[in-house]
Order: structure tokens, then sequence, then C-alpha cells
């Protein structure tokens, strides 16, 4: 449970599902179903949903790259953060977002599993939240080329050692979208 006090709801992260970051992605059509999926039971269950966009040299503001892919629609109540580090927490406003929400509980989708997902997974641990990770709406790129193992490998990995994370006062863990229950 939430090491945060009055933070007794859930809320789902979308981090970086940009045109530029998931174009050569490993799985992509599917992964993001999955997170199309995951965001519509939220919606429907009253869950807030929390949008991730990186800003980097490659993701310059405003260009096609940096655009959210077209079959993920967010609505204008939902929050859009900003980011331009790996953690979403870091020099960002989710803290506040998530504060003014009330959530303690985090379910986190998108990309790119070995950096950006994994990077917000252990911030939000080491910040006192539950951290679940959607095991099957979550993907990366192919690096091997530079000595990562295969995108495949990479997921599977980050899969198993999140099944397992814990911390004092907090869980982390792994649930497919067809199986997330966010009460």
């Amino acid at each position: 449970m939430t090491t945060l006090e009055n933070r007794p709801k859930a809320g789902v992260l979308v981090i970086d599902v940009q045109n530029g970051v998931v174009s050569g992605a490993h799985e992509r059509d599917a992964v993001i179903g999955n997170i199309n999926k995951l965001v519509d039971k939220a919606r429907g269950e009253g869950v807030d949903v929390v949008w991730i966009q990186h800003n980097s040299d490659e993701l310059k503001t405003g260009s096609d790259a940096w655009q959210y892919v077209p079959e993920l629609v967010r609505r204008d109540a939902e929050p859009l953060v900003q980011k331009e580090y790996g953690d979403s927490f870091e020099e960002t406003e989710l803290e506040a977002v998530l504060a003014e929400r009330g959530i303690g509980r985090l379910f986190v989708s998108g990309a790119q599993t070995d950096a950006c997902i994994r990077s917000t997974l252990h911030g939000a641990i080491a910040r006192g939240y539950d951290a679940m990770l959607v095991a099957d709406a979550h993907t990366t790129e192919d690096l091997s080329e530079y000595g990562a193992p295969t995108p495949d490998k990479v997921i599977a990995h980050t899969n198993l050692y999140w099944e397992y994370h814990r911390a004092p006062g907090r869980t982390g863990g792994t649930v497919i979208t067809d199986e997330v229950d966010f009460s």
C-alpha cells in the first residue's frame, strides 16, 4: 500500500507514445491497442488518466515526431505532463497532478521499456507510490545492434523483475491489460 497519505486513488500513466518514439517499436500496434483498452477501462471506472510527453532534440515540441500517435486520443480534461528526463517525475508537474487527484497507486504503460518506463517505475516507488507495470502495454525499439538484448527480451526481463519489486510500505508488480483491477 502506498506510503503517501490521503492518496487512496489509482491512476493510469501513458508515457511517451509519440510518433518518433514508437514508429519502430516492438509489437507497436498490439501495445497501442492494449493502451487504448487500459485507457477505456480507466475512463469507464472514473480513474484518472495522465499523459506524459517527452521533449528533446529528437522530439522537438510541435513536430510530427513529438505528437502522440493518432490511435490514442487524450481528452481535454486529462492532464498532459511535459518532461525532458526519463523519470516522468523529474522537474515536471507530475507529482502535483497526482497529489491534486489523490492518486497513490499507478498503472504504468507506454514507451520506451528500457528507458522512460523503467525510470518512472523506480521514481514512483522511491517517492512512495505503488507502481504496477501493465505488462502487455509497454514497448521499446530494437537497440540490439548497440549490444542491447532484442526488444522482446528487454520487455520480458522488465516484466520479470518488476513483477517482484517491493519496497517498505509500497508494492510494484505486473498485470496484463485484461486483468487490471483499479479497486
